[in-house]
């Protein structure tokens, strides 16, 4: 399987470095990002090819990765399903919009593609998806972070938002993809906490979920990426395993 990816950032360098280790399962071999020279950067690592126009890698590739921002996914990612490729989507934020993700799951069927949401910078998401099949009565996200990675300078402890995930995901765009995917697993709109707080070094993140299956929790604690603090290594972990479990015979989780 020969794969692209859109965004040269953080969690394209941290993929790419994977797939030098030849450990991936897939041919990781186009890049484009609007900055061309990112692009280039990693393309020359994996004797890979970087691209001016999304377009030039479509005829080539079998899967693309966007790993770019929110507003890329409603860009692009239509030109790629009707192109008749499959998509991992990793700023999954924006399919917190009715609208975008209607038109995406649309152009999938139609063009026989899927899409992939990783299950990003939190643990879990298998079992949230299970419990989804009864019904789930509350879910919340409480979302820990260095006020570096939210881009304040602030020396007290501060709750910046309280509210829905769907107006987080507004409001934090590339901070808070996790309020989405708990969101679409359990299919509701969770509620969630954002705050800056000095005294954490990572990006905490803690779910509630309760149900008819019972009730658990989650803490997770997450290494930043050093390119970009904004992005959990996790994150990118996530999308290694989805594509190598593309390629694997014995699947562990749902």
């Amino acid at each position: 399987m020969i794969v692209g990816i859109v965004g040269c950032g953080a969690i394209a360098n941290i993929i790419t470095n994977y797939a030098l280790e030849g450990k991936l399962g897939v041919e990781l071999k186009y890049f484009y990002d609007r900055d061309v020279e990112r692009a280039e950067n990693l393309a020359s690592q994996l004797d890979g090819r970087a691209v001016l126009k999304i377009e030039d890698m479509l005829d080539h590739v079998d899967l693309v990765i966007e790993a770019a921002a929110p507003q890329a996914v409603a860009e692009v990612v239509p030109e790629i399903l009707e192109k008749g490729k499959s998509v991992i989507i990793m700023s999954i934020g924006a399919l917190m919009d009715s609208d975008v993700k209607n038109n995406l799951e649309n152009l999938a069927k139609e063009n026989n593609v899927k899409i992939y949401a990783p299950s990003g910078a939190i643990v879990g998401l298998d079992g949230i998806k299970a419990a989804s099949i009864g019904t789930i009565r509350k879910a919340t996200l409480t979302t820990r972070k260095p006020p570096k990675s939210l881009g304040i300078d602030i020396s007290e402890k501060e709750t910046l938002y309280q509210g829905k995930a769907s107006e987080a995901v507004k409001k934090f765009p590339v901070n808070i993809n996790v309020a989405a995917a708990l969101s679409i697993a359990c299919g509701m709109d969770v509620d969630v906490e954002i705050i800056a707080d000095p005294a954490v070094d990572r990006n905490v993140h803690e779910v509630l979920v309760e149900g008819d299956f019972g009730e658990f929790r989650t803490t997770t604690k997450n290494i930043r990426c050093a390119v970009n603090p904004k992005t959990s290594v996790l994150a990118a972990y996530s999308a290694i395993k989805l594509l190598k479990s593309l390629n694997e015979h014995f699947i562990v989780g749902t």
